[in-house]
């Protein structure tokens, strides 16, 4: 969520500063494992998509499958910061901030790309995309573009698609020329996060400031629907079986249950006070629901949809977005408006808060990395 929404603002202290960087510690490599067949009979989506398991999207997903592009990669956490114009960077063995760099104005999220071998800073009310070398650490060239609030690719990787939420506009890019390809206007205000079908055909995006809901046809960039569900929708994430799109609502404090083929509001969880970031778990049975208004995490269940833990955090604390590491044992979220950094253990019966991390004033969309999967969608880390 963009930092303009006052009311959010007014309802949480702002807490922590900026920490002087730690000396650096050796990369430390994480062990690489063939990604095996799931067994399954694989289908074929989008022209141009690799093909998927239709029985878990996440079939690639799981601890231990990482791609062989991102084998000699060290572990990190890379978090930008829109309220210090930074990017720190956490060696996630050590828990400490290893390294610092100066961005452009408002970084909101680090994106992994499609083909997994660099990440970029985008910088939203900098105008710029800043690329990341992960296997050094090193920052690249910036490339302009208007209005980068998030980023995402297309399951066949041909388009990088800008999310530039004030244009109310999707910016359809070529990823490695980064040439404009096409835009397509929306009819919401505050669009910001999204997610694919299983098939790769359409894509469900959240405004979040009209409380809409879009279904878009990702080859033929044309809207195709849009449902209200009121509130301040947020992140959106497909189930394991592709059958149900879940969107976090901040405003109501809870998921939305969407069907993904009909395209209908199928129920509602609450989940907790400003639910915000979604995350599965490496295993596909658990799904992560950052409340960020109330300072939680809570675990739902994707079989039976019923919550089975629920992780507070010490004193209160705003967990906003991240992701799971590579070997699914640790939730990384950024603490958007307690200067901090959250990790949690993720185990459903005794996991919880085991660090916090002081890390500017804003960290928003942290991204672990490298984290296992074919190809990135984009985000923090949205891998098929």
């Amino acid at each position: 969520m963009r930092s303009a929404t006052l009311f959010w603002l007014g309802m949480i202290l702002v807490l922590g500063g900026c920490k002087n960087p730690s000396s650096v510690s050796a990369p430390t490599k994480l062990p690489v494992a063939p990604i095996p067949s799931t067994g399954a009979q694989l289908l074929s989506g989008l022209p141009g998509m690799p093909p998927y398991d239709p029985h878990n999207v996440y079939a690639f997903t799981q601890a231990g499958m990482l791609a062989p592009a991102v084998k000699d990669f060290p572990q990190r956490v890379y978090v930008p910061d829109g309220k210090t114009n930074r990017l720190y960077v956490i060696d996630p063995t050590t828990f400490k901030v290893i390294a610092e760099h100066p961005v452009d104005a408002e970084p909101q999220h680090v994106v992994p790309s499609y083909d997994l071998k660099t990440l970029y800073v985008a910088n939203d009310v900098g105008n710029t995309l800043i690329p990341i070398d992960p296997r050094t650490g090193a920052l690249g060239e910036r490339i302009k573009v208007k209005d980068p609030y998030n980023l995402y690719f297309t399951p066949d990787g041909r388009s990088a698609i800008v999310v530039a939420e004030y244009q109310r506009r999707l910016d359809f890019f070529d990823p490695h020329a980064w040439q404009l390809q096409g835009s397509l206007k929306v009819p919401c205000k505050g669009i910001n996060h999204m997610d694919y079908s299983a098939d790769g055909r359409t894509l469900v995006a959240a405004c979040e400031f009209s409380g809409d809901l879009l279904k878009i046809d990702v080859a033929a960039r044309q809207l195709l629907a849009k449902i209200s569900l009121g509130g301040m929708p947020q992140d959106v994430k497909l189930s394991p079986d592709g059958k149900i799109f879940y969107v976090a609502d901040m405003m109501a404090g809870g998921v939305h249950l969407i069907d993904a083929e009909k395209f209908q509001k199928l129920g509602f969880i609450p989940t907790g006070k400003g639910a915000h970031g979604l995350y599965p778990s490496r295993d596909a049975r658990y799904l992560y629901i950052s409340n960020r208004g109330e300072g939680s995490v809570s675990v739902l269940e994707f079989a039976t949809r019923r919550r089975v833990a629920k992780w507070k955090i010490p004193g209160g604390g705003s967990p906003d977005m991240g992701g799971v590491s590579a070997d699914g044992k640790q939730l990384w979220l950024s603490g958007r408006y307690h200067g901090e950094v959250y990790v949690f253990d993720t185990d459903p019966k005794q996991g919880g808060l085991i660090h916090r991390i002081q890390v500017g004033k804003g960290p928003h969309g942290l991204a672990i990395y490298p984290q296992p999967g074919r190809y990135s969608l984009g985000h923090t880390g949205v891998f098929r």
